[in-house]
């Protein structure tokens, strides 16, 4: 196997100027709930996400979170409550509002045999993208993807397709970047890079980012905020730091497992 690359382009980008976080929230999540016939898959969801933030959204199967992230999207109608996004409500202004989200996930795939230039050319133009030829090639410079732009994404190795999907995600400039799983499948190396350019990315941008995620270590490293939910409600909502203190665990795996299991706070079995 090729060894990884360094990834010159984030190197360079570590230098810029940070975008000092800001209590303005980016995401607003009022009274969030969702039914499906007799099923309440989503039940009185709120919370926010302030500019420059990175929220870890966590929950076992069946807890609510894709049902939540694709309300969020727009995919999905609410059956009650508002969001919105930068101030916009999204049932008010759906065009304007996703124009200002993106997001990435390794269990959806790009279409295989279109290139990674003909993948980003047409997601830059389904967002608006002013000069889509300039924008793929900073993220290809960025993401080092230079050498694979003009190659199916069928033939793309699992790290390369994640960085193209990554470019997907960024293709807009997005305010609100939603997350699921952005890590999984990959080596620790491709992982570790991921994460340090999601990291730096959100510094550099100012962009609020919701993270759904089964790796606790990778919340750990990325979260200043948590919202944990069980069977569609959100149960606790605290910093890393909060959590393991108020249920008593070294490991945020551990806090996960006592909601997941409906273990009592502060009781750990």
């Amino acid at each position: 196997m090729a060894p990884h690359p360094t990834f010159a382009g984030v190197d360079r980008l570590w230098h810029d100027a940070p975008v000092p976080p800001s209590p303005r929230p980016i995401l607003e999540i009022e009274h969030l709930s969702k039914r499906f016939g007799a099923v309440e898959a989503v039940r009185d969801v709120s919370f926010s996400i302030a500019a420059g933030a990175i929220t870890g959204l966590l929950g076992g199967n069946g807890a609510g979170k894709t049902t939540s992230i694709a309300m969020i999207l727009g995919l999905v109608k609410p059956s009650a409550g508002t969001i919105r996004v930068d101030g916009r409500e999204l049932a008010r202004e759906p065009v304007a509002v996703k124009a200002m989200m993106n997001f990435s996930s390794p269990y959806v795939d790009l279409p295989h045999r279109l290139t990674v230039t003909e993948n980003l050319t047409v997601f830059a133009r389904l967002y608006g993208v002013a000069a889509p030829r300039r924008r793929i090639a900073a993220l290809a410079a960025d993401l080092d993807l230079e050498g694979l732009l003009d190659r199916p994404v069928g033939r793309l190795s699992a790290g390369q397709k994640t960085r193209v999907a990554l470019a997907k995600a960024l293709i807009n400039e997005p305010k609100l970047l939603l997350l699921d799983e952005p890590t999984a499948s990959l080596d620790p190396d491709t992982a570790d890079w991921v994460r340090r350019y999601l990291t730096d990315y959100q510094r550099r941008s100012g962009a609020a980012i919701l993270l759904a995620s089964h790796n606790m270590a990778e919340v750990e490293r990325l979260c200043a905020d948590v919202v944990m939910m069980r069977a569609g409600r959100i149960v606790d909502h605290d910093t890393p730091a909060g959590l393991l203190a108020r249920y008593g665990r070294d490991t945020l795996e551990d806090v996960f497992l006592d909601i997941a299991r409906d273990r009592r706070k502060g009781k750990p079995s």
